[in-house]
């Protein structure tokens, strides 16, 4: 069978034969590679037409609302599996079985404890520190404990890095807030769950031992899960672009915490709860909702559509009724916020403004109304996003060293100044 081209015609030039490439799901793609033998790239400001990698983790169909993991619906993984299985999943390719899952479940929780020189390290920011800057720092800081396992061309060490780093986010995570908030570390137990866990390292104290509600503890597996890969993003593309020069992977994955520290990347559900701040009460609604229909107003409601998700975003349906049950279980009716939250989700799947341009609430506005709910700060809010999608940047960051691969090298459109001589100072004008 004839493998099918793209034919490009340059004028002066004869046609140049492009391979067109056919994925499993999706579109295909236009191997532009042939063009650099005939003097000429491709332009893609933000490369959002091109294809950087070939990858086997996720798919997201956005005009369908369609998000797989290693071929899984994220509403299955959702409400069949949790964030430690669905680690393993993304990392290994297929589901564990039971046992595997037991032994994988037990790794996770054995390297959950931090060297004891990470205190004294985070001892070292101002009392204040933004929780972000900590994180990047520590990541970073975490190649300097692990010498022995370092090589990147070695599977196992590259396994073990990517459990340790799996393990240990949520330690690492809840110490900087910690910090930021002037109370004692708590140290990991190992009879609880994941997400328990981190929420007993967050709201814990030395002095009082209390019992973490099972309600919230799913809440914050499905924030891990739900967050835990999304294809070729700015975080994910800037942790592969790093790992391409063979960098250490807590380098690699430190960069891509800086890349989703961005308010255009990771900070969407904390600009939520600044919108809802900044409507302030209930009798402004009305307001606000004119201001964001007012295509001359620079207003928007925050949380709401997608960039890649035309239809709906699959995992928003899923967050919706974790909000509902964390709401419930702490029983808050009486937040000024959240009674604004709620009232803006009732317009935005009733209005018809709204559901005909399909700008459905998103999972970053029921994530910022349920860690608001659980009593997290803002601040913390893109150090949650970073944990869990810690396991899909080490999972590409892997997939990319296990085969072949180039450091990375875009090219530039230069409109800068053509060559020219330097002038004597004296005689410049």
């Amino acid at each position: 069978m004839t493998e099918p081209k793209a034919i490009l015609t340059i004028p002066g030039q004869p046609p140049i034969d492009l391979p067109i490439r056919k994925g499993t799901l999706g579109q295909d793609v236009i191997d532009i590679g042939p063009l650099g033998q005939h003097e000429h790239f491709s332009f893609d400001p933000g490369f959002t037409v091109t294809a950087s990698c070939e990858s086997k983790i996720t798919y997201i169909d956005g005009d369908q609302g369609i998000l797989l993991h290693r071929g899984y619906p994220i509403e299955e993984l959702a409400e069949k599996s949790d964030y430690l299985e669905t680690c393993y999943l993304l990392l290994d390719g297929n589901l564990p079985n039971a046992q595997q899952k037991a032994e994988f479940e037990n790794i996770i929780t054995t390297h959950t404890m931090v060297n004891r020189s990470v205190e004294q390290f985070l001892s070292g920011f101002r009392y204040d520190s933004h929780p972000m800057a900590m994180m990047c720092g520590v990541v970073g800081a975490l190649s300097s404990f692990y010498h022995d396992s370092l090589d990147i061309a070695d599977p196992q060490h590259r396994m073990i890095t990517a459990h340790r780093l799996i393990a240990k986010m949520p330690t690492l995570a809840a110490m900087c807030y910690k910090h930021y908030i002037g109370q004692p570390y708590m140290y990991p137990r190992n009879e609880l769950k994941y997400a328990e866990n981190f929420l007993n390292m967050m709201f814990g104290t030395p002095c009082a031992n209390r019992p973490v509600s099972p309600v919230l503890a799913r809440a914050m597996d499905l924030l891990f899960l739900l967050h835990a890969d999304h294809e070729q993003n700015a975080s994910t593309s800037t942790v592969r672009l790093a790992g391409s020069s063979g960098a250490n992977p807590f380098s690699c994955i430190a960069a891509g915490i800086a890349a989703l520290w961005g308010p255009s990347h990771g900070g969407a559900n904390q600009a939520v709860l600044e919108m809802l701040a900044e409507i302030g009460d209930e009798k402004h609604i009305d307001t606000f909702i004119r201001r964001a229909k007012d295509k001359n107003d620079p207003f928007r409601l925050m949380g709401f559509g997608h960039r890649v998700y035309k239809n709906f975003d699959p995992r928003a349906k899923v967050m919706k009724q974790a909000c509902d049950n964390v709401l419930a279980e702490l029983g808050i009716d009486n937040d000024p916020l959240l009674r604004i939250a709620k009232r803006l989700e009732q317009i935005a799947l009733e209005d018809d403004y709204f559901v005909d341009k399909k700008l459905y609430p998103n999972v970053d506005f029921y994530s910022g109304i349920i860690m608001k709910a659980i009593g997290i700060p803002t601040e913390m809010f893109t150090v949650i996003f970073a944990t869990g999608r810690t396991v899909g940047w080490i999972a590409h960051w892997n997939e990319m060293i296990s085969n072949s691969y180039r450091i990375g090298r875009p090219r530039q459109l230069y409109t800068g100044e053509r060559q020219r001589s330097i002038t004597p100072i004296e005689q410049r004008g």
